[in-house]
């Protein structure tokens, strides 16, 4: 996905970085910060968001979600042709896939854009806010696309649940890379949570602690914390479990009410 990333402050020039050191895009600064090289000045959103809203395939602001609405609004004809849009605070805390979530590609947009900054993503697309699970994955360097979806589903069997009610996979960031689960999440065409160690080393979230996790990657679990810290108001549906290598845990988003919206 061609994408770039426009903000207007030095601390929303921050956040770009994270994002520029993870993936490939395209950088705008206002003019009235000092653009380092590499990034393009601009001098007012509305006339540079109509100069590239169809050059992109994704655009991120770091912005408020005000001033991103306005300069999008005019410009806006179709979810099937709207470039995905994404919109997150210069703090980094919430990532919003804020225009063509599924079809567009924004929802995916806005896990990868939080995976680096960590920030929360904000995905109300009904089908998939209505999901409640998500399955937190810690496995042994080297681990088969294979044995991880196998051991996914042998969990969600224990406790009676069903793939299509799984948000998010999620893990620590010191497997990011692990290619088998990558490939898990890619295969099931799920979105992979990727959560900072930090997060989980200064969590109060009530988790079980491993000695071996410790001794092995300095954290002191990785796949109930990552099921944990994935949503909101979660709790363990399926404490860790082992599958040869793989240790699953299930989270339960506890939503107060998961009502269908009318077609628009």
């Amino acid at each position: 996905m061609k994408t770039a990333v426009i903000t207007f402050s030095p601390e929303g020039l921050h956040v770009m970085q994270k994002i520029v050191a993870g993936m490939e895009i395209d950088q705008f600064l206002h003019q009235a910060i000092e653009a380092p090289p590499g990034v393009t000045p601009f001098e007012r959103v509305y006339a540079l968001t109509t100069e590239i809203f169809n050059q992109y395939q994704g655009l991120v602001y770091i912005a408020p979600c005000g001033v991103v609405v306005r300069a999008i609004a005019p410009l806006l004809e179709h979810k099937l042709t709207d470039p995905a849009i994404v919109c997150l605070d210069v703090g980094a805390r919430h990532a919003v896939g804020l225009l063509s979530g599924h079809e567009g590609g924004a929802n995916a947009l806005a896990v990868r854009v939080a995976n680096l900054t960590g920030a929360e993503p904000v995905i109300s697309t009904t089908t998939e806010a209505v999901k409640s699970l998500t399955v937190g994955i810690g496995c042994r360097k080297g681990k088969s696309a294979d044995e991880i979806c196998a051991a996914i589903e042998a969990a969600l069997q224990k406790v009676g649940r069903r793939m299509d009610e799984v948000r998010f996979l999620a893990t620590a960031d010191v497997k990011a890379e692990e290619p088998g689960l990558l490939q898990a999440a890619a295969r099931l065409e799920l979105p992979l949570r990727i959560i900072d160690g930090e997060q989980i080393r200064i969590s109060h979230l009530p988790f079980t602690e491993s000695a071996f996790v410790q001794q092995q990657v300095n954290l002191p679990a990785v796949s109930e914390p990552a099921a944990l810290l994935s949503g909101r108001r979660t709790s363990l549906l399926l404490n860790k479990t082992a599958f040869n290598g793989i240790t699953i845990a299930i989270a339960q988003e506890n939503c107060s009410s998961l009502a269908s919206d009318p077609a628009v």
